[in-house]
């Protein structure tokens, strides 16, 4: 059993051209209620999770997404976590996004499938706190 956040914020995923430098914004200011974000580069893109009201200029973006975080910190010899979380969320049809920090994990999910998402994963035995 797991112990999940929900988080407050709806979120978007985004998608700049591959060697796009770091987007400025997607920070509030003083780094205060800035949500989550995740940035990475790749060979072929950049792909940004952040705040819905914060997508970088020229992206495309998907959005509205909202973000559950595993209650952490999470020792790195554990294993199955996301497993436990995605598994039971694609046997219900529920898409998802997911990336991990150095902490704990997250798992984003569309807003319009979110109380599906809580009860397939309450229905899996973790807990869920909004």
């Amino acid at each position: 059993m797991l112990d999940l956040d929900l988080l407050p914020e709806e979120y978007a995923i985004c998608r700049l051209p591959a060697g796009s430098p770091p987007p400025p914004g997607l920070t509030g200011p003083g780094g205060t209620d800035n949500g989550v974000v995740s940035v990475t580069w790749a060979a072929d893109e950049v792909s940004v999770v952040c705040r819905a009201d914060r997508v970088p200029p020229g992206a495309t973006a998907e959005s509205p997404w909202r973000c559950l975080r595993v209650v952490g910190p999470l020792e790195f010899a554990l294993t199955g976590i996301l497993a436990s979380l995605v598994g039971p969320l694609a046997d219900a049809r529920v898409n998802i996004m997911a990336f991990s920090t150095y902490d704990t994990d997250y798992v984003l999910v569309p807003a319009v499938r979110l109380a599906e998402a809580i009860a397939t994963l309450t229905k899996a035995g973790h807990r869920v706190a909004a």
